[in-house]
């Protein structure tokens, strides 16, 4: 990227807890990984030490006041797409996929066909309500609610937000395009530990080719931070210099732990935690570019990519995810494919055309997951693609509350 400052949709995974602190998501625009690859890490936010939550889902509590949830069916748009999410995870289901993560999941009492028979009939009522009242209350009257525990026990829940990015590449190297995603190594499996770091890969610089990287270039970026923020995000959308799209998504990782490159900075004394915002970090980068060469290459992880054919943003059960109707959560403490209700705040475009935070309660789907989303208190909810969804994710960092929906 050669323009003087980045901005906030220019991040991959837009929130204060990724590049800042630690994580990368999903892997966008590809078919989710197998059972036994590990999927991109995802954003992890200063968050108090978890407490020994043996059960991630609390008895069951009541619905939020009635009329702080008629707010998300006030449209038909708001009904079309969680009616899309809904057929979605429907569609997970009953798949072999769903058998298999229900099977390794150890959410104690809720089982695939509970919860496929409350997202039909959940279904059923969003076609056949007339009402934003009326469809909530035979919700009300038809679920009960079990919320999240929380990253302290008593359900306080950590929400930032990611979203799918559009960036300009290159088929083949020329003096702007310099800096390539790479496909996986084909005998990657059998690469001894531990593997190559980044900085033996690719060179302080983000110029250099180890020799296990070389003819595996897929496409080339402007910037080096660009090309490392795909790596961040998992996933991309490439408008290519020829006039065509290239989708790109998770192929694989070295065996190595995500680090934040704002931890890292804060430990080099350049930000107070307290301080550290992405905005300052973009700022930072922007004007000291040197310093991408010094802090870039501490994060050891490195990513593989492959062409997704331009497959829509997907998630880690295998479906599409919806922009604010699907969330990553930790598979081992929740349902896959469920439905959810969450409490948050969420940014909007006011009439001054700014972005300002609104508390929301919307209902989601429980569609993805992430190496760096553990646990019962952390939420990423999927802001959807482009320059919008990125500046709207970046400023995604609130804790709210989190429940799920199962039949009586």
């Amino acid at each position: 990227m050669t323009r003087a400052m980045l901005t906030a949709s220019q991040w991959t995974i837009a929130c204060a807890g990724c590049l800042l602190l630690g994580g990368l998501p999903l892997a966008l625009s590809q078919p989710a990984p197998a059972p036994s690859e590990a999927p991109p890490d995802r954003p992890s936010p200063v968050l108090p030490k978890p407490t020994n939550t043996a059960k991630p889902l609390l008895p069951s509590a009541p619905f939020p006041k009635k009329s702080q949830l008629l707010g998300d069916f006030s449209t038909r748009d708001d009904r079309r797409t969680l009616l899309t999410a809904v057929d979605h995870s429907l569609r997970y289901l009953q798949t072999e996929r769903a058998i298999a993560g229900y099977r390794q999941s150890r959410v104690s009492g809720i089982s695939r066909e509970r919860v496929y028979q409350s997202l039909k009939r959940f279904r059923q009522l969003l076609l056949t309500q007339p009402s934003a009242a009326a469809l909530q209350a035979a919700i009300e009257r038809e679920f009960v609610v079990y919320q999240a525990a929380g990253n302290d026990g008593q359900g306080t829940v950590a929400f930032t937000g990611y979203f799918e990015p559009v960036y300009t590449a290159s088929r083949l190297p020329t003096v702007e395009f310099r800096y390539p995603l790479f496909r996986v190594p084909p005998n990657l499996a059998s690469w001894s530990k531990p593997h190559p770091t980044r900085l033996q890969l690719e060179g302080a610089d983000g110029l250099q080719r180890h020799s296990r990287l070389k003819g595996l270039e897929l496409v080339w970026l402007r910037d080096r931070l660009e090309a490392f923020l795909i790596q961040v995000q998992g996933s991309a959308r490439l408008q290519l210099t020829d006039g065509s799209v290239m989708t790109v998504g998770h192929a694989g990782t070295t065996d190595y732990p995500y680090t934040g490159i704002g931890r890292e900075l804060v430990k080099a004394g350049k930000f107070k935690l307290e301080d550290l915002t992405l905005p300052r970090l973009l700022q930072y980068l922007a004007d000291n570019p040197a310093d991408r060469d010094v802090y870039l290459p501490r994060n050891n992880r490195f990513v593989f990519f492959r062409p997704t054919g331009g497959a829509a943003a997907t998630g880690s059960i295998g479906v599409p995810v919806t922009a604010e109707r699907s969330i990553a959560t930790d598979k081992t403490k929740f349902p896959p494919g469920a439905i959810a209700l969450i409490q948050t705040q969420i940014p909007y475009v006011n009439a001054a055309g700014q972005l300002e935070n609104r508390v929301v309660r919307r209902y989601v789907l429980d569609q993805d997951t992430g190496g760096a989303i553990k646990g019962a208190g952390r939420v990423d909810l999927f802001m959807g693609t482009g320059k919008l969804a990125g500046d709207r994710a970046g400023l995604i960092n609130a804790t709210g509350q989190l429940y799920y929906l199962l039949l009586k």
